[in-house]
């Protein structure tokens, strides 16, 4: 069972094309056999929230909250670490402060 605040390994597919990879994400919450994560980038020039390899990322990487999707289960492969409570809290804060800013 899959947590919020999973760092997973996951068939994703890119934005742009239809080209599917596997890709490290975050696990936002998982329901039903459905996952839905946030995608995370080595390129360290993209806006989002830094993950370092001192909290257990293979390489200094950003979290990407402008790319949320949802995957079914069987596309993830593997867990890889947790976030800690303050990362996760961080996103959350994010997150919330971005869907806020939404219009209705």
């Amino acid at each position: 069972m899959l947590k919020a605040g999973d760092i997973i390994v996951a068939s994703v597919q890119f934005t742009d094309t239809a080209e599917v990879k596997n890709r490290p994400a975050v696990v936002l919450f998982e329901e039903l056999g459905n996952v839905v994560i946030v995608g995370i980038t080595s390129n360290l020039k993209m806006k989002g929230i830094p993950l370092t390899k001192s909290e257990g990322a293979l390489k200094d990487s950003v979290i990407k909250l402008n790319y949320i999707f949802t995957i079914s289960e069987e596309m993830v492969s593997k867990v890889i670490f947790h976030l800690s409570k303050e990362k996760k809290h961080l996103i959350f804060d994010e997150l919330t402060k971005k869907l806020v800013g939404l219009k209705v």
